[in-house]
């Protein structure tokens, strides 16, 4: 495993040795303190009012707009009367499994950025196995989902986490076999060099972004993406209408306030993914990498919003079909074609 080159310059301020034990230790907290702040600052951009601002504009409505300069307010406004409210815990309950599932829910995304490289040396760690990291990090949200639908007590928060195991099941395995794919184009599970590998010219100006080489993929990690941040069409874990918020139901006060933002944290998760392995991550002219990299998220997120807001619900058994007849069927499609193609031409 390889860690990416620590940043010298504290160090040397405070005349220490940057190689030493306790200096790593407290260079990694400093970085990931800083990477945990930029992605929730973010999320609490995306939450309260950005996903209400897109949601109007493509619906053709107001959003908020009184509280605050184009309504930027809100995001103070709903954390006061989010985290005000008491914590109710229903009877019955499971408490340590009910406890624990926000914070499982919560904290899965976070880890998964310790090996996104967001360009300019913003990159915590790099392991020679990086994208299989962030997939088995990602993939242990459900754990949380089962465990706040199970200790509920509540019908509709076990029929919730029911249908997100469903769900991660069918979406996560077409997932997983299109990032294959692109292991294949790049000769590496190693974030950096999945990155370094699209810094080439494919045509003309045009960047060699696995979007760009392999637009199939591009689209099918798109869709299964949209499954597993629970975004429409496939949103039936949580189903409003259907199961009345689902896994989260009897969730109320900080314990609510985790899941939401557990759930936006994981769509920039994938739009970091996305970003990475298809989008060239931090690349891009004149601008520093960590802007390029913000970026293109937020054109992820956008996708995500406008599926919300245009694209209606599945029903399960659609869902379902859609994932084993369809999705799984054209990633191993594509996985076999990338391997034949990449080992023609190599």
């Amino acid at each position: 495993m390889q860690s990416a080159p620590l940043p010298e310059t504290l160090a040397n301020l405070l005349e220490l040795d940057p190689n030493s034990t306790v200096v790593m230790i407290v260079l990694s907290l400093a970085g990931a303190g800083l990477i945990g702040t930029l992605m929730m600052t973010n999320t609490a951009l995306a939450g309260p009012w950005a996903k209400r601002k897109i949601t109007a504009a493509f619906t053709d409505r107001i959003a908020v707009d009184r509280i605050g300069p184009y309504g930027l307010f809100i995001i103070v406004a709903d954390a006061v009367r989010l985290l005000s409210k008491e914590l109710i815990v229903p009877e019955g309950v499971d408490r340590p499994a009910w406890d624990l599932a926000p914070l499982i829910i919560a904290s899965t995304a976070l880890l998964g950025f310790a090996v996104i490289p967001m360009g300019n040396g913003i990159h915590l760690a790099d392991p020679e196995v990086g994208l299989a990291y962030v997939f088995a990090v990602a993939s242990t949200t459900s754990i949380g989902l089962v465990m706040a639908g199970y200790a509920s007590n509540n019908k509709y928060s076990f029929l919730g986490g029911l249908r997100a195991v469903a769900q991660n099941l069918a979406y996560e395995i077409p997932l997983i076999l299109t990032g294959a794919s692109v292991v294949i184009f790049a000769g590496s599970l190693q974030m950096s060099e999945i990155v370094a590998a699209q810094q080439q010219s494919l045509i003309g100006p045009l960047p060699s972004w696995y979007a760009f080489v392999n637009p199939f993929a591009f689209v099918l990690f798109m869709i299964a993406n949209l499954a597993e941040v629970g975004r429409n069409p496939f949103d039936i874990p949580e189903a409003p209408t259907e199961i009345v918020a689902g896994y989260q139901t009897e969730y109320s006060s900080v314990y609510f306030v985790l899941i939401y933002l557990g759930e936006f944290i994981h769509i920039f998760l994938g739009g970091a993914i996305i970003a990475t392995i298809f989008l060239g991550g931090p690349a891009g002219p004149v601008l520093p990498g960590i802007v390029w990299f913000l970026i293109k998220i937020w054109g992820v997120f956008l996708f995500t919003q406008w599926a919300r807001s245009a694209v209606p619900r599945v029903r399960i058994d659609q869902l379902i079909e859609i994932g084993w007849k369809g999705m799984l069927v054209l990633s191993l499609a594509n996985l076999l074609l990338t391997a034949v193609i990449v080992g023609v031409t190599v």
